[in-house]
């Protein structure tokens, strides 16, 4: 092979090296292109849904509570029944089986859940055990079922109830508002897909002996305006142990 003839060859073995390695460079930066807006689509996902419930928070600012979700009337009457399980606590993980759905007294947890937090997901919520604990120490807790958890328009009215009941110093602001899933008990009753529960000393003026209950109301859709009435009947002060956040 002359000399001109290996240099030729050599060149062809440049190009188709050269063009190798161009297209390897395009494959990368496409690859890198795609990493890239597969992150910010993730980023995306995950910063959308606070910035949303912030802007949809907005339009409740100057909305009183009583004026949040469903009237008052699409709920029904508020009952009692007598109450057990004060001070009695057991490890937290013990299975403990509740007759109500969803309770509003009873055996529970030895810990519960700070003021801080008004609303939780299905994903996040306390176990139900630490719950009643904190239903013992005065709070009004809201349960809502998977149908409000499904639906955008009921879970604003939630996030709108809640904010109303931000502080986390006022007493009187001792509020959850949790979800009650399939595996924490039987369904609410028919067409109901809200409970309020909480356990009532008898009244206010506890010394006088009044008698434990649990009280519940039921309501087929959030409602600020039941919330409202409900803990001005039953507030903090009635329950077993009031003074503890």
């Amino acid at each position: 092979m002359s000399k001109k003839d290996r240099t030729d060859r050599q060149a062809v073995i440049d190009s188709i090296r050269k063009k190798q390695a161009g297209a390897e460079r395009r494959r990368g930066f496409a690859l890198l292109g795609a990493c890239v807006l597969v992150a910010l689509v993730i980023i995306g996902a995950a910063a959308f849904q606070p910035i949303k419930n912030w802007w949809d928070l907005r339009s409740y600012e100057s909305e009183a509570i009583d004026a949040i979700g469903a009237p008052a009337s699409d709920c029904g009457e508020i009952t009692t029944k007598k109450a057990t399980g004060s001070q009695d606590h057991v490890e937290p993980g013990t299975p403990i089986q509740y007759e109500d759905s969803p309770p509003a007294f009873g055996q529970h947890y030895n810990v519960w859940d700070g003021i801080d937090r008004k609303l939780y997901s299905a994903s996040d919520r306390p176990d139900v055990g630490e719950l009643v604990h904190n239903l013992e120490h005065g709070y009004t807790i809201l349960w809502y079922d998977e149908t409000v958890a499904g639906d955008e328009d009921m879970m604003d009215d939630l996030r709108g109830i809640a904010s109303k009941k931000s502080s986390t110093t006022n007493l009187r602001d001792k509020f959850k508002a949790v979800p009650w899933t399939s595996e924490d008990g039987d369904p609410f009753p028919s067409g109901q897909h809200v409970a309020m529960t909480h356990w009532s000393v008898g009244g206010t003026e506890a010394a006088q002996g009044g008698e434990q209950v649990g009280v519940f109301q039921y309501c087929s859709a959030p409602s600020g305006e039941a919330l409202e009435e409900f803990m001005k009947q039953y507030p903090y002060m009635d329950s077993p142990e009031p003074t503890v956040l």
